[in-house]
């Protein structure tokens, strides 16, 4: 019964992306919507910044009515909030909302170690000790938004191996919900290594040591809670032609080295 289920949730998630290919409008949208998402999770925009309409609209080329609705689609993965007569911000999580997003990161990612461990190949962990290195080659550049993002992606990696798009999709929430909070409580404080080597979880995998596995991840992601500093907060004003124009020169610099 859960594998039929699994099979028509992912039928009709690759139905609804085959509908948004067909569409120019709504790849346009697609296009917006990550740029905006990837200035939020990379802290190119700050938790508590505005998102007029007008100012993305021109720094887009695009009419106020489809910036309107990337930010109500933004608003509905939490990234943003949109309030009547107000306008848009870059979401601010509270205190107790942090702590309930590591929570559940613990009890997601905890959980799905076992199974993980049981079905990764090696070919997936080759790709994952890639993204480690990537990582820390960041940390040395002290490059904390590159280093925010590959840890994400590491993450999202290693769940990824489940096959179970739900999970997946929940945790990218989860990872997005994270990034806003590290925005604004990350501590200047140095990481515990945990927080940093991601390679000893792959070596535990490969070792077969699913119980230390485990105990690893849970104190890998406490760690990173451990890090955040809930008396800061900061919120900054941006030139947004410069944010997203920012990002577009990186991706265009990025597709060109995979070609």
């Amino acid at each position: 019964m859960g594998d039929r289920q699994f099979e028509r949730s992912r039928s009709a998630l690759n139905s609804s992306a085959a509908g948004n290919i067909d569409s120019m409008a709504r790849t346009q949208d697609g296009d917006i919507y990550t740029s905006i998402y990837t200035a939020i999770v990379e802290h190119y925009l700050a938790p508590g910044t505005k998102l007029p309409e007008d100012a993305l609209a021109e720094s887009f080329n695009v009419s106020r009515t489809i910036i309107r609705k990337v930010l109500l689609n933004l608003s509905h993965d939490g990234l943003v909030t949109c309030t009547p007569k107000r306008g848009a911000r870059v979401a601010q999580p509270t205190i107790e909302e942090a702590r309930e997003v590591f929570e559940a990161r613990r009890i997601l990612e905890v959980a799905t170690i076992p199974f993980i461990a049981d079905v990764l190949k090696p070919q997936e962990v080759k790709r994952l000790r890639k993204l480690v290195q990537e990582q820390q080659k960041a940390e040395r550049s002290q490059d904390a938004r590159s280093a925010i993002r590959l840890s994400g992606k590491f993450h999202k990696a290693l769940i990824g191996v489940t096959g179970n798009s739900r999970l997946i999709e929940f945790l990218r929430n989860l990872i997005s919900r994270s990034s806003l909070i590290i925005a604004v409580y990350g501590s200047i404080q140095e990481s515990s290594p945990s927080c940093q080597n991601h390679d000893q979880l792959l070596d535990l995998i490969e070792a077969g040591k699913v119980d230390q596995c485990v105990r690893w991840m849970e104190q890998h992601l406490r760690d990173v809670e451990a890090t955040l500093d809930f008396g800061v907060d900061k919120v900054e004003a941006l030139d947004f032609a410069q944010v997203f124009g920012e990002i577009h020169s990186r991706q265009k610099g990025q597709l060109n080295l995979n070609k």
